[in-house]
C-alpha cells in the first residue's frame, strides 16, 4: 500500500506513525495536492492528504479512518482498544483533542499568511485560544508514560503529531514552558523509532 502526503502535514504524520508502530509494509510518497500531476487529486475525491492507496487500488481518506483501518490489520501493538468500549472512547477523545489542535493551528497558519490588513484578529484569537485551552486540558489529563492506559495508543500518536506541528508553525508559543509534564512526555515519545523516522521525512 501507499501513503500519499507531505512532510509538514500533522494528519499525514499521524497516519504514518500508525503504519510505523504497527510495522505495516507501505511506501510513503511525498505528493502534496498543490503540486501539478498529484496522484491525490486523481485518486481522492476530496483532494486531501493523507490518502492511503491499498494494493487493489482502493482509496482510503481521512487520517482517523486510515488509523482505524491500519490498526485493524494486525493484533500486534493494538492502538485503539477493541474490547473495552469506554477505553476506546477515551483514546478516540484524545485523538479528537489532538486533531482539534491541528485544525486550529492550520487555520492560524493560513490566516497569518494573508496580508496583515486582510487578517481577522477575531479568527486568530478564537483559534489560538482553542489551542491554549486544549493544551491545558491535555496537560491536566495526560498520564505517565502514556496518554491512556498501560501502553502506547493512537492517543499518543495523535498528540505528538499535534505538538510537532506546533513546533513547526508556532515555535513562539513555548508550550513546553507552560506544561512541564507534556514536555517530559513529549521527550520520551519523541525517542521512539516511529517518531524519529517520521521526522526524517
Amino acid at each position: 500500500m501507499k501513503l500519499l502526503g507531505s512532510n509538514t502535514s500533522p494528519y499525514v504524520r499521524k497516519a504514518r506513525l500508525v503504519l510505523l508502530e504497527k510495522s505495516i509494509p507501505h511506501e510513503y510518497v511525498v505528493d502534496p495536492p498543490t503540486e501539478p500531476g498529484s496522484l491525490v487529486l486523481k485518486l481522492n475525491p476530496l483532494g486531501r492528504i493523507p490518502t492511503l492507496i491499498l494494493d487493489d487500488g482502493f482509496c482510503v481518506f481521512d487520517s482517523s479512518v486510515i488509523a482505524d483501518y491500519v490498526d485493524s490489520l494486525s493484533e500486534s501493538q493494538i492502538l485503539i482498544p477493541r474490547e473495552d468500549s469506554r477505553a476506546r472512547l477515551r483514546v478516540k477523545r484524545w485523538e479528537a483533542l489532538a486533531d482539534g489542535i491541528m485544525d486550529s493551528a492550520i487555520v492560524v497558519r493560513v490566516e497569518s499568511l494573508r496580508p496583515s490588513e486582510q487578517q481577522s484578529p477575531a479568527l486568530l484569537e478564537l483559534h489560538n485560544t482553542a489551542i491554549t485551552k486544549a493544551l491545558n486540558y491535555a496537560s491536566e489529563l495526560i498520564g505517565s508514560p502514556w496518554c491512556e492506559g498501560e501502553a502506547i495508543t493512537l492517543a499518543d500518536l495523535a498528540l505528538v503529531s499535534a505538538l510537532l506541528y506546533l513546533d513547526l508553525r508556532q515555535a513562539e508559543r513555548d508550550w513546553r514552558g507552560s506544561h512541564k509534564n507534556l514536555a517530559n512526555w513529549f521527550e520520551r515519545i519523541s525517542a521512539r523509532r516511529s517518531v524519529v523516522v517520521s521526522r526524517e521525512g
